[in-house]
C-alpha cells in the first residue's frame, strides 16, 4: 500500500494520516489512533493494521504489505463473513468474484 491508500476505508483515513497523526500526537497505545479521523472505529477491519503501524513506528516492527487492491478485497472478505458493518459513507465493498 502506498502513504495515500486508505487504511481506514470506513473513514477514508490514510496511512499518511494515521503516520502524520503519530508524528504529531504521539499516541501511548495502539487505541488513541481513533483519535486520527475516526480511524478503526467503524468496522473494524483495519484495526489490525493499525496496530501493525503503530508497533512499526515504536518498535520498529514490520507491517503487512499488500497492494490497496489486495487490502480492499480482503477487507470485503472479512465484513461479508460478518466481522463487522461499515457505517454509512463508507467506502463500498468490492463486488463479489463469481465462480463460474
Amino acid at each position: 500500500m502506498n502513504l495515500d491508500d486508505h487504511l481506514c476505508l470506513c473513514f477514508h483515513v490514510s496511512r499518511r494520516k494515521i503516520q502524520n497523526f503519530m508524528a504529531r500526537e504521539q499516541p501511548k497505545v495502539a487505541s488513541q489512533l481513533s483519535g486520527c479521523g475516526g480511524a478503526g472505529t467503524g468496522c473494524g477491519w483495519c484495526i489490525p493494521f493499525l496496530k501493525q503501524m503503530f508497533k512499526q513506528a515504536t518498535e520498529s516492527g514490520a507491517i503487512e504489505s499488500m497492494t490497496a487492491e489486495e487490502y480492499a478485497a480482503k477487507r470485503a472478505s472479512y465484513v461479508r463473513s460478518g466481522g463487522g458493518v461499515p457505517p454509512p459513507g463508507a467506502t463500498p465493498l468490492p463486488a463479489e468474484e463469481s465462480t463460474n
